[in-house]
């Protein structure tokens, strides 16, 4: 077993813990588990990184030229960015959510193989590091949007039936949860659009043109151009609570159709075997 596997395995198993804590904590109220659960995550991000880095002197790139690297390097920045926002927030309630995202990416990644691909020459540009990286912040930064949203919708449902769940005492108020979303939103966007224009240069200098209108790049511009309208209607025509948190569930749909549903199924110069095609 090489040492990338097992701190792949290492971190899937603290994961686990993690998220075995944040349930009990939420679910039993046992508040004093939080910081537990956070310490554990904390410890897992750590070796995931390690895990990252072991893979990027294997194969001498960015480790998210397949699916399995793909699905990894997500889930590192997910956890990073729940890291970062619940610093100011300690949110366990989120962290319930994030962490079996987490846990289902490594499972996932780990299932499909461990193979290690021969080096692309056509990521052999310091474009492709920046573009990916500011790529797969923006996902992650809109995964805990759509996450928020999904809580802002419990949560309201909670109040209008009357019929709180456990669950529902370790929620933040609305007003939090839509002040989350907009945050996010606000951070998201800008990584997306530099994701966006750093890719376009990487083209050009990899293919000679700017825009192809490949599958991908045409998902992700209809993908830019919903959260650019959800960011609009937030500044200018005030949208809110219920609405902004659908339109944030929406956009992670078509996010996520663009990253693995397009990658795997539609675009040619996109996608994970086209990473591996030049060996």
């Amino acid at each position: 077993m090489s040492v990338n596997i097992m701190l792949y395995k290492i971190t899937l198993v603290v994961y686990i813990a993690a998220t075995i804590l944040f349930l009990i904590d939420v679910l039993l109220r046992r508040t004093s588990l939080g910081n537990y659960a956070r310490g554990t995550l904390l410890i897992g991000l750590l070796v995931h990184t390690a895990t990252l880095a072991t893979r990027y002197a294997e194969v001498g790139q960015t480790p998210v030229a397949n699916l399995h690297e793909a699905l990894s390097f997500f889930a590192w920045m997910l956890i990073g960015s729940y890291l970062l926002i619940d610093l100011r927030y300690r949110l366990d309630s989120l962290g319930v959510m994030v962490c079996p995202l987490a846990v289902i990416m490594l499972l996932a990644g780990g299932v499909i193989f461990y193979e290690v691909p021969h080096q692309n020459p056509m990521l052999d540009s310091w474009w492709f590091p920046v573009h990916v990286t500011l790529a797969f912040a923006g996902y992650a930064v809109f995964t805990l949007a759509f996450l928020v949203g999904i809580m802002y919708l419990l949560q309201e449902r909670m109040l209008k039936t009357k019929s709180f769940s456990g669950l529902y005492y370790r929620l933040p108020s609305l007003d939090i949860l839509d002040i989350i979303n907009y945050r996010c939103l606000s951070f998201g966007f800008p990584l997306m659009t530099m994701a966006i224009i750093t890719g376009a240069v990487w083209a050009n200098q990899a293919w000679g043109g700017y825009w192809r209108w490949d599958p991908k790049e045409t998902s992700a511009l209809v993908t830019w151009f919903l959260y650019a309208a959800l960011l609009h209607g937030r500044l200018n025509v005030g949208w809110r609570g219920r609405r902004a948190a659908i339109v944030a569930i929406i956009g992670f749909i078509f996010l996520i159709f663009s990253l693995f549903g397009v990658n795997l199924m539609l675009s040619d110069e996109h996608s994970f075997d086209a990473f591996k095609s030049l060996r």
